[in-house]
């Protein structure tokens, strides 16, 4: 029965013995730190100098001057230019249209019969008045009468009458040729039809549309800019005035193929639109259609939609960036010498879809780190290869 007890005691305490024996016996790991993960990065070097604000802008080309042509006449059209079809381009004086001028030459004649007819009469009776002068100096002689002769003895309103229906029938006869002349509708100015409403063969009454032209001279863009851009740009009315104001480039897809053209700033709308809060500039470019083959560039045609870059003014010791290293509460990543990222708060002078411009809190050579990190912390050791440079006269990255 003792030996019962005994033995389960017996192994209980040998296999703690045991157990402690191997405790003491195991070996203390050693404690290791390992190294924090360095990131590569792409970093660019900030490079200060002079540069020239560019303001984007996007607008459609419009004609300086816009005409819808009417018939002053009425009557038949009898004859139409052949550059009478939309899209054709005329010149100066071109006859554009002909309208049946019949009616017309006849009242021309009939009106010319009027003022013969009126002059014979004045001529008859200025004639009458001498007579009557005469007759009138010989009666008072024969009686010795010192009364005076009325107008009406002397015809003085006969001929006043006389006088006043030559002047009538001279206005009729000028208003007859005036519309006899308006039944030649002429170019006003050298342009192309936008759109044509009339043709051959068809009666117009008076007030008639016959086509829509406008002038090629000259072609507008409006461009519509906020306010935070207007202080970039140089508008007063003097450079305006003398045809100094702001240079623009503007290029459109036509075919798959960029096309640049250049134009300048000649005015503003003067007041903000009410809804979008925007100052509407116009530019004007010369000759569009390159008519003059003074340039031989490819015609900028009315309604083409151009994006526009505006040459703004110099401004002097500005670090041009990618937008892409702004981040909030403009704050970019920088990388020290010690290849380790610190925050820094920058001064943005603007910034536009792919720049900033920066005018403080940074200086000269600095890297800037342009990877997107995850959540960075002030400290984190980076690598990097050959820094990039940002050209400060370009737009590209060396």
């Amino acid at each position: 029965m003792i030996n019962k007890l005994i033995i389960p005691f017996a192994i209980v305490f040998i296999s703690s013995l045991v157990a402690l024996w191997m405790f003491f016996q195991k070996s203390v790991p050693d404690a290791s730190h390992p190294e924090p993960p360095v990131m590569f990065v792409d970093v660019i070097k900030a490079i200060s100098g002079t540069v020239q604000i560019e303001v984007k802008a996007q607008g459609t080309v419009t004609p300086r001057t816009q005409t819808t042509l009417v018939s002053e006449v009425s009557g038949l059209v009898t004859e139409v230019s052949p550059a009478f079809v939309a899209g054709g381009f005329f010149s100066k004086g071109d006859i554009l249209v002909r309208i049946d001028d019949r009616n017309y030459r006849a009242d021309v004649k009939r009106a010319q019969a009027s003022v013969a007819a009126a002059q014979t009469s004045v001529s008859r009776e200025a004639g009458l008045a001498d007579y009557a002068l005469a007759d009138w100096e010989r009666a008072k002689s024969i009686l010795q009468s010192s009364k005076a002769a009325s107008d009406l003895a002397l015809r003085k309103p006969q001929l006043a009458e006389a006088i006043a229906n030559l002047e009538f029938a001279r206005a009729e006869l000028d208003k007859r040729q005036g519309d006899l002349d308006r039944t030649i509708i002429r170019a006003p100015y050298d342009g192309l039809v936008k759109e044509k409403l009339a043709d051959i063969g068809q009666f117009v009454p008076a007030g008639t549309k016959l086509a829509v032209t406008f002038a090629i001279d000259i072609a507008e863009v409006r461009l519509p800019l906020p306010d935070r851009e207007l202080p970039h740009l140089e508008l007063s009315d003097k450079s305006l005035a003398d045809g100094s104001g702001p240079a623009v480039v503007m290029k459109a897809e036509i075919g798959g193929v960029e096309k640049f053209w250049h134009g300048n700033i000649v005015r503003t709308e003067g007041v903000f639109d009410e809804q979008s809060r925007v100052l509407y500039v116009v530019v004007r470019v010369e000759d569009p259609y390159n008519r003059q083959r003074q340039n031989w560039s490819y015609p900028l045609r009315i309604g083409t939609f151009v994006e526009a870059t505006i040459k703004g003014q110099h401004v002097e010791n500005i670090i041009k960036l990618p937008r892409s290293v702004l981040r909030s509460d403009d704050e970019i990543w920088t990388v020290t010498s010690e290849k380790v990222l610190v925050p820094r708060k920058v001064e943005l002078l603007r910034a536009d879809e792919d720049l900033i411009y920066v005018s403080g809190g940074i200086s000269e050579n600095q890297l800037i780190c342009m990877t997107m990190l995850d959540n960075p912390l002030p400290g984190t050791r980076v690598r990097y290869e050959v820094p990039q440079i940002l050209s400060v006269s370009g737009n590209g990255v060396d």
